[in-house]
């Protein structure tokens, strides 16, 4: 079961209409004034006793966490626990941790399909990862182990659990971690059985279930075959996704506790084999890998990320936000009454001018402390806390519907291109195209660099000529659109269904919006 390439995926593109995928990354719940009674009543008699219970059921897992690892030194941990620890404490995790999900409201867990042996499959990818609920699944898969953040060690009950499981853990703050972690589950997986299985969820963040996000290569790495888990909540009312934009933890628990019966399914595909060209690319093996869940699920599988705090997908050459902070920073300026196009801003072309937040506001015309600080945050900052300039002209420019496309392209090159000793008299360097498309498009600069560099290979220089840059951005077919609409909406056929970066992405049109608004 290895059939299959990358370009199987489909890519949240520049295309409208109800076939296009929507935003997996915004859960919007909707409820009838029916619902709001029921969930009004049921919240206010049954919520608080579950919930009640549940965090009870959970202080009492401690023990039996912290029993079966007691006494033991870090390189004991370093082997599969066996004798009564293993069926003791395994056990008794087990079954409270069915009882706390019991309390939460969910009645019922079906299984579909069979599990592999730990032989047959060392590694388990669930998918869609879409609540903090999503650990139930590995009741069914008998508390397989998983890997987490090392922060969450320090968590009280949640560092027991994590220490009982085994965890393979990862720390935000070791650049080395992520290597170590490569090699731990390389050696779990390659034990021959001597471990349980490692689940992972190789989305890495929550969705709304509409659409697979780009599985992260972590879980393939090993090359070993994986068996792919399905985790669905066929519910008549989604309570339990948490995204990205939508309600928060306390609202997602309050109302799935207040369902009378909530129930989950989980089913088990059959194992995937990987070929020799997938277990020796694991980005190939994990695209593969997403498709074919994706296929059984129903929904496309994406090129939809989270790179730091922003969601991101993939058009032509180019990783995009979904929502750019652009249209973010319009709405603040708009909110406080300015008018871009009447801002003199007097940047200098090729040369930067640091700003600090005082002069942004005298610059801008702007009083409001508040409006301020929020409008200056948009903007890259040096170790000083002070911002380029010319990143705001370019921003305002962008903002002010006057401006051309065709003009608006041609002041971001001469804002940042660069005087040459030899050969063209200006080019745009790795930094200035990097800002410019951070700034317009929200692309993260790690990739927008590589791709500078892809396009300078085609010519004799290290920088992009004005003619270079808009061959990019104004003719090419994929990305001459794609700016068109992030930037120009009203300028473009079918101006109604694409009037934002969502609505090119995505075929549907939303409001940036942050969480918890």
């Amino acid at each position: 079961m290895s059939q299959g390439s990358p370009g199987d995926h489909v890519p949240l593109e520049h295309t409208s209409g109800p076939s296009a995928p929507p935003n997996p990354f915004v859960h919007e719940l909707h409820l009838s004034r029916l619902q709001r009674i029921k969930f009004c009543l049921l919240g206010a008699l049954l919520a608080p006793i579950r919930v009640l219970l549940a965090f009870i059921v959970l202080f009492l897992l401690w023990p039996f966490a912290w029993l079966q690892v007691a006494g033991l030194s870090e390189e004991q941990l370093q082997e599969p626990l066996t004798g009564w620890r293993k069926t003791v404490c395994h056990n008794g995790v087990l079954g409270l941790s069915r009882l706390l999900f019991f309390l939460l409201g969910f009645l019922r867990i079906r299984v579909r399909g069979q599990q592999a042996s730990r032989l047959q499959a060392p590694v388990l990818v669930a998918a869609p990862h879409s609540t903090f609920f999503d650990p139930i699944v590995l009741l069914p898969c008998d508390l397989p182990k998983v890997v987490s953040r090392a922060e969450n060690l320090s968590v009280p009950v949640i560092g027991a659990l994590l220490r009982f499981n085994q965890a393979i853990l990862v720390s935000r703050h070791d650049p080395a971690s992520r290597r170590k972690v490569v090699e731990e589950v390389r050696r779990r997986a390659t034990s021959g059985g001597k471990w349980p299985q490692v689940l992972f969820f190789p989305e890495g963040t929550c969705s709304n279930k509409k659409a697979l996000l780009k599985f992260k290569p972590g879980a393939f790495i090993a090359g070993v075959p994986v068996q792919p888990v399905l985790i669905r909540y066929p519910n008549s009312l989604d309570t339990t996704s948490w995204a990205w934009r939508g309600p928060g933890v306390l609202k997602v628990l309050w109302l799935t506790a207040s369902q009378p019966c909530s129930i989950v399914d989980v089913e088990f595909l059959p194992v995937y084999h990987p070929s020799p060209e997938e277990s020796r690319d694991p980005t190939l093996y994990a695209n593969n890998v997403q498709r074919v869940m994706a296929q059984a699920l129903g929904i496309p599988a994406t090129e939809c990320e989270f790179i730091g705090s922003l969601p991101v997908t993939v058009v032509g050459r180019l990783k995009v936000a979904l929502e750019p902070q652009l249209w973010e920073l319009g709405k603040v300026l708009r909110k406080a009454g300015l008018s871009p196009g009447y801002v003199d801003t007097g940047a200098e072309p090729g040369r930067s001018r640091m700003i600090n937040q005082d002069e942004f506001a005298r610059q801008l015309q702007l009083s409001d402390p508040q409006t301020v600080a929020g409008a200056f945050s948009y903007f890259q900052k040096d170790a000083n806390g002070l911002v380029d300039f010319r990143d705001v002209a370019l921003a305002l420019a962008a903002l002010d519907g006057g401006t051309g496309l065709e003009e608006l392209i041609r002041l971001a090159f001469e804002l940042f291109a660069e005087e040459q000793v030899e050969g063209p008299s200006r080019l745009l360097c790795r930094e200035g195209f990097s800002t410019i498309l951070h700034l317009l498009l929200g692309s993260p600069r790690p990739a927008t660099e590589t791709l500078h560099a892809e396009l300078c290979q085609a010519g004799p220089h290290q920088g992009l000529s004005l003619g270079q840059f808009q061959d990019f951005t104004l003719r090419d077919p994929i990305h001459g659109k794609l700016l068109s609409t992030y930037l120009r909406p009203s300028q473009t056929p079918n101006a109604s269904s694409a009037a934002s970066p969502t609505a090119l992405a995505n075929g549907t049109v939303h409001s940036p919006k942050q969480k918890g608004d």
